[in-house]
């Protein structure tokens, strides 16, 4: 900024405040009296920190660097600061005062097609705003905005429109470079939003997104930047898609949908309607990457079946349906956020060239290729190493390997270069041997597209491309400080050794060239870990004294062929002539070459024989047609080869292996099936269900086609490919449809049946069973369902101490217990993808008596019906019990559903752990009697809250006799006990004809608790009948009631 000592390395007084300029003198030489490049270093002064991010921007002329201080103890941004030069980074300005001395910056953009636009986002955490310069960073406006951004996508031709992607997961579009924003759409998934870029610059305003509906579903949907509303917004694909699976790409759009645990891929070419991505028919993928859609063709690399850690890779044609294997077992990896990286280099400026690492028996070697796959050939090592000593290396056992991995950090090359500018030169970091390796690695560098190679280093160095790779820059990777590079001149045939600052520097990071005529570099790091940032300009236009002149270039030949994707070869610059390039002078020589048989690759169906013959697959029917073929119309028979989409070769071979145009002739149907669209067996009742009918064979014009559904409605089309987009239909009611179709032309007939379940959701599922059963008397369980019709089912049991369930397709079954205890019992009831269950307990014992409670009036008002209430309300009767001297080991309390209040009280047989003791059925009588006793004298009652006292009563209503049937009665008794039978008997009539009334059958199904417990058959209008208390129910008689409720209050208090 200020001017500076001719010869000193002291900063004179600097004019603005933030930068310094250290200069060597010229003359002065280095330690190791190594030349010297002209140098100058800035140093960002007020940025004296450990942890900072730097964001370097090119806008032709001007540098501008956006600094960032994290506070790891805080978790956030604490500091920022905004640099910009104008001489190509020899002085650097401070710009915090234009933006705004407060203001945190976050992250800074480059218009791509006006970089004299530059727009810098504030930290959202402090505000929301953004500022915006049209004059390359010299003054900024400020918006405030109404949203915070996480991501902005300029359009790769209209400089003033930008989407911005929300942290709320909201999509918004600017056409005035974010000066006013409209929303687009909300719940968008991240980096799943693309502007609409065709070769044809067809619709350039429309935007393409994945967005997710309110019950969790991904969708593909496409509108107008500035009128996307509800009614304008287009869904391309029919029907949902897998989560984050939209892929936007030139002239392709990929969606992919998981149907019978499988994904399918599918293809729209120039936005016309999806197509089912074809791959050999068992490649059966797993995972599907695209890794390029360049010149009309997509090459995609796929995870087969049974592969884990590598890819196969395929080839399309044109429209990206129909793909052959281009090369099997390709290397992948995990990236540092767990996305996969396939080992596979796209070489820069030369279409259809490709570094691919393949795995053979547990080894990974490089490959290349040269005409997009059709054929591929290990790295010839080099014959000599950097001493000069012969290299023993003999193919196929010994060649040379290269890393493919390309680095993330922007700001450092990455293992492999390469660039359009710069066609023949391929720098790489690797070692020579029989497969790849991660030690004894060397650079090494091509000059000739990878015919050759030689090594340049024996360490891994980072090497950048200058003066359109006139000038090859290279840095040391290490992790000490360094004060010297190497340059080349010649395409890395030779390198000198340069110093570029006195004091050794911590390099973070290189910075090519900024304009394209220009030889600059700017390299940043720190002199210390405690120093300011330091950034050396080096500058090496003073090393040429002339431009290249058109005698400084020579035609090259691609390959060893003469002609391969029909380019017959490049200029180059002659190593011998030291001048600047310029403008780039490589451009290629292009012209059609004659066709050959290497420019043909196998077609879909075919593979290709160790002859080099394309025959079909064995899973392959050639004589096959498209269904799209009709009598009078022609479709191109396959000689079992296609062209590579990009070359454009004439006469040779290419009659004799293009498809030839032939008549279709009339074939009868043959080959149909009918599935559904995502291909399950299942249908959800009232809701569409979408039928696809396929043809393998046949005249799809000229067809008549029947599909019956088979609840009672059938339709009728005239050609297959009115249904295209499949047959929708609603099935009002649950149960298995056969579904028919029937295909007829003029040649014969086909027909197919699919057998379609229909179900509805599956709500609740109560187990109905007895609380107690006697021991080796069976017992009756049974699966309640809500709703009662939901189609098929399954009925999973566990009961008793059974280690294997029973599996039926009845909600009911019968079993017995045959030893005394507690017994749980489970049914799991499968419906679709839904399972539910319910649990209960049953006590089994070869002797025990019952009796039914009510309760005083007031307990209605505070029965909510619920079965939490229930069982704390069993736990307070019993308690009350035992306080009346009622033995707590022999009574079981379980309160029952629904209004006026009642509760089964159960007298059991007690044995104690051992089992040496256990009351007699006597001892059971007494305890029954003073239940009885305590029962009638209204000692029995408990306070259910502050006031409130309940009294328990011995209620009847029983559809079984309350008496015991033993001998020992007296004739007396007998004559009561029989009129007690008879009118027992007359309730028992009327109760079970009142279960049967529907609206109470509805209504006990109806019940959504956690326990699902059956409502008692006792209506609110009922009255209580005033039966003498001195009757218990026999256990037999107690089983054939079939009380619905779980079991409650057996713990032994």
């Amino acid at each position: 900024p200020g001017p500076f000592n001719k010869w000193g390395s002291q900063c004179a007084p600097a004019t603005r405040t933030g930068s310094c300029i250290i200069a060597l003198p010229p003359s002065q030489p280095s330690a190791q009296w190594l030349p010297s490049l002209p140098w100058a270093i800035s140093v960002l002064r007020d940025c004296n920190c450990l942890r900072l991010t730097m964001i370097f921007s090119f806008c032709l002329q001007v540098i501008l660097i956006l600094t960032k201080l994290y506070d790891y103890n805080l978790g956030s941004i604490t500091e920022s600061s905004l640099w910009r030069s104008t001489d190509y980074g020899t002085t650097y300005e401070k710009l915090n005062d234009k933006v705004g001395l407060k203001t945190i910056l976050s992250y800074l953009y480059v218009c791509p097609t006006n970089k004299r636009k530059i727009m810098l986002l504030t930290d959202p955490e402090i505000e929301s705003s953004l500022l915006i310069s049209s004059d390359e960073g010299a003054t900024y406006q400020k918006y405030r905005l109404n949203f915070y951004i996480q991501s902005l996508l300029f359009h790769p031709k209209q400089e003033d429109w930008i989407l911005a992607y929300s942290q709320d997961q909201k999509l918004y579009s600017s056409a005035e470079f974010g000066r006013r924003w409209q929303l687009i759409q909300e719940g968008v998934v991240p980096n799943r939003f693309y502007w609409s870029v065709m070769a044809s610059n067809k619709e350039p305003d429309l935007v393409h997104l994945e967005a997710r509906t309110v019950d969790g579903h991904s969708q593909y949907l496409t509108c107008r930047m500035q009128n996307c509303t509800e009614t304008n917004k287009n869904k391309p694909f029919p029907g949902y898609i897998d989560p984050d699976s939209l892929i936007v790409q030139d002239d392709y759009v990929f969606v992919q949908l998981t149907s019978g645990g499988r994904p399918h891929y599918y293809v729209s070419y120039r936005r016309n309607a999806f197509a089912q991505m074809k791959l050999p028919k068992y490649a059966l993928p797993k995972d599907m990457h695209v890794i390029s859609t360049d010149e009309n063709q997509v090459f995609a690399a796929v995870q087969e079946w049974n592969q884990n850690d590598t890819y196969n890779l395929y080839i399309s044609d044109t429209r990206g349906v129909y793909f052959t294997l281009a090369l099997e077992n390709v290397q992948s990896s995990r990236g540092p956020e767990g996305n996969v990286m396939i080992d596979l280099y796209e070489v820069a400026g030369i279409k259809g060239m490709f570094l691919a690492n393949k795995k053979i028996d547990n080894q990974v070697k490089t490959f290349i290729t040269y005409n997009k796959g059709r054929d591929w050939r290990l790295l010839q090592a080099p014959d000599t190493d950097l001493r000069g000593d012969p290299v023993h290396c003999l193919l196929p056992y010994c060649s040379l390997h290269l890393h493919l991995k390309v680095s993330e950090n922007p700001y450092t090359s990455g293992i492999i270069a390469s660039r359009d500018t710069a066609p023949s030169i391929i720098v790489a970091s690797g070692n020579i041997g029989s497969e790849l390796s991660d030690s004894d690695i060397s650079m090494f560098v091509s000059s000739d597209a990878g015919n050759t190679w030689r090594q340049i280093f024996e360490e891994e160095h980072s090497v950048l491309y200058l003066d359109q790779g006139g000038v090859l820059v290279a840095m040391k990777h290490t992790s000490l400080p360094i004060r010297h590079l190497w340059l080349s001149f010649d395409e890395g045939r030779s390198w000198s050794k340069y110093s570029f600052t006195s004091i050794p520097l911590f390099v973070d990071g290189v910075l090519g060239e900024p304009g394209e005529e220009t030889l600059i570099m700017t390299v940043f790091g720190h002199f210390s870990h405690r120093s300011e940032w330091q950034l050396v300009k080096v500058d090496y236009k003073s090393i040429f004294d002339r431009r290249c002149a058109e005698e400084d270039y020579r035609p090259w030949q691609l390959h060893r062929e003469a002609c391969i994707m029909e380019q017959k070869g490049y200029i180059e610059a002659k190593s011998e002539r030291k001048c600047m390039h310029g403008k780039y002078a490589g451009a290629m020589e292009s012209e059609p070459c004659v066709c050959t048989e290497a420019d043909f690759d196998c077609d879909y169906g075919y593979e290709r024989h160790s002859n080099g013959q394309c025959l079909p697959a064995f899973w392959f029917n050639p004589s096959s047609l498209s269904k799209d073929c009709s009598v009078g119309k022609s479709y191109l028979n396959s000689t079992g080869y296609r062209k590579v989409v990009s070359n454009n070769c004439t006469d040779g071979v290419r009659e004799q292996y293009t498809a030839k145009p032939q008549k279709c002739p009339g074939k009868a149907p043959r080959g149909l099936r009918i599935i559904t669209a995502d291909g399950k067996l299942t249908a959800e009742q009232g809701h569409n269900v979408t039928l696809m009918v396929q043809l393998e064979e046949g005249d799809v014009q000229r067809t008549l086609i029947q599909v019956d559904f088979g609840d009672g409605i059938a339709v009728s089309y005239v050609n297959l490919s009115s249904m295209e987009d499949g047959i929708k239909h609603v099935y009002q009611n649950v149960g298995i449809f056969r579904v028919t179709v029937q295909v007829d032309n003029s040649l014969g007939s086909d027909s197919a049946v699919l057998y379609l379940h229909v179900t509805c959701p599956l709500e609740h599922v109560h187990l109905s069973l007895p609380f107690v059963t006697t021991k080796n008397k069976e017992v009756n369980a049974t699966a309640v369902l809500w709703p009662s019709q939901v189609g098929t089912l399954t009925y999973v049991w566990w009961y008793g101490n059974n280690t294997e369930p029973l599996i039926t397709l009845e909600g009911s079954i019968s079993f017995k217990f045959t030893s005394e205890g507690m017994n749980t019992i489970t049914v799991q009831v499968s419906a679709g993808n839904a399972i539910l269950q319910d649990t209960k307990t049953i006590a089994v014992y070869e002797e025990f008596r019952s009796l039914r409670l009510s309760f005083s009036p007031n307990l209605d008002d505070y029965n909510p019906d619920i079965p939490e209430w229930r069982r704390d309300i069993s736990r307070v009767i019993k308690k009350s019990l035992v306080e009346v001297s009622i033995p707590g080991q022999h009574i079981l309390v379980a309160v029952l559903p629904g209004l006026p209040t009642a509760a089964e009280l159960f007298v059991l047989p007690y044995q104690d752990p051992a089992g040496e003791s256990r009351r007699s059925p006597e001892e059971l009588e007494q305890v029954s009697e003073l239940l009885i006793h305590k029962l009638n004298q209204n000692s029995v009652h408990f306070e259910l809250k502050p006031g409130v006292q309940v009294l328990v009563h011995a209620a009847h209503l029983t559809a079984a006799p309350l008496v015991d049937l033993t001998p020992a009665h007296s004739g007396s008794a007998m004559l009561m006990l029989l009129s007690v039978v008879f009118v027992g008997l007359a309730v028992f009539v009327i109760y079970k004809f009142k279960r049967k009334i529907p609206g109470i059958n509805v209504y006990a199904q109806m019940q959504n608790e956690k326990e699902q417990e059956m409502i008692s058959p006792v209506s609110h209008t009922e009255s209580r009948p005033n039966i003498p208390p001195t009757e218990l129910r026999r256990p037999g008689q107690l089983i054939d009631e079939k009380v619905e409720s779980q079991l409650i209050g057996n713990d032994s208090q």
